[in-house]
């Protein structure tokens, strides 16, 4: 299934060109600015991602910078694409921005690596499971139950991205307790856990489980790393985030991402090797939750 690009990440590709070519020219933001009569936050908060810049405007930048040939139409080009809306903005009246830049992201990313410690990741939760993580949340902050569904609705629909083209590389550790942790009844925690087993057999998908006797060498929250190929001259820098449906935080400092990407490589030789999870995800399944059903 080939998908339509994200703009949250058009969005960002222009934005890192085009600070490229600022610096590469020894212009300051302050300097352009002045020339083109915008306030130095502008450039600032484009330059970082935080507001887009209509095609107009970046033809007017690009003027500015002589920049002719066929890196002015890449960036004329993805100027357009940023303008573009997301599947997701569809449901902005009950997202949050954190929220949907993490599906922006997630929509156009070459490759995931998930650790998640609380829960299984929302890429691979049933609805079931989805549904009553989501209802839990309204407990603290009461929304319409239609709401609701819709946020359900949402979550499913980014599970396309398993099977999009240009293929999505997907990598994920759970923390064992994750297959042990309640989450609704036997019959939920069942379905997902033969739903983790069945989507273990995908080619784009490396599922590990880290067990709670192996040595834990890496404490923390749980987090998503999402990492970007080049699309023609432009590329992007890995971005870490965190998974939230109300708040989240993401960050691109290089030093950051790459202290992550060490803390998940940690992960992965820490966790049993995928043939090993999927037996451990169905043993869980049978020993653990598999009482409602015996009981049928």
């Amino acid at each position: 299934m080939t998908v339509p690009a994200s703009p949250t990440v058009r969005r960002r590709r222009l934005a890192a060109e085009l600070r490229e070519i600022r610096e590469s020219k020894g212009k300051s933001g302050d300097a352009v600015a002045a020339a083109l009569r915008w306030s130095p936050s502008k450039i600032s908060r484009y330059e970082r991602a935080r507001t887009g810049l209509q095609p107009r405007e970046v033809e007017r930048l690009l003027d500015y910078y002589g920049i002719t040939g066929s890196r002015r139409a890449l960036l004329l080009e993805l100027a357009e694409d940023a303008t573009h809306k997301g599947w997701w903005e569809e449901f902005a009246d009950g997202l949050s921005p954190d929220y949907q830049q993490f599906i922006g992201l997630e929509h156009e990313a070459s490759q995931i690596c998930i650790w998640h410690v609380e829960a299984v990741a929302g890429l691979l939760q049933t609805e079931a499971y989805a549904r009553h993580i989501i209802s839990s949340y309204t407990r603290v902050e009461p929304v319409a139950p239609g709401m609701v569904q819709r946020l359900v609705r949402v979550r499913m629909r980014r599970q396309q991205v398993l099977d999009r083209e240009p293929g999505l590389q997907l990598s994920v550790v759970l923390d064992e307790s994750v297959l042990r942790r309640r989450v609704g009844d036997d019959s939920v925690m069942y379905e997902q856990l033969q739903r983790l087993a069945a989507e273990a057999g995908r080619p784009n998908l490396t599922l590990q489980i880290l067990p709670l006797d192996a040595q834990h060498t890496v404490f923390g929250e749980s987090f998503v790393i999402f990492r970007f190929g080049p699309d023609n001259d432009a590329m992007l820098h890995d971005v870490v985030s965190a998974e939230h449906l109300k708040s989240g935080f993401s960050v691109e400092v290089e030093r950051e991402t790459y202290l992550h990407r060490i803390a998940f490589q940690m992960l992965t030789d820490a966790a049993l090797d995928p043939a090993s999870s999927k037996a451990l995800i169905l043993q869980t399944a049978e020993s653990r939750w598999s009482g409602d059903r015996a009981a049928r």
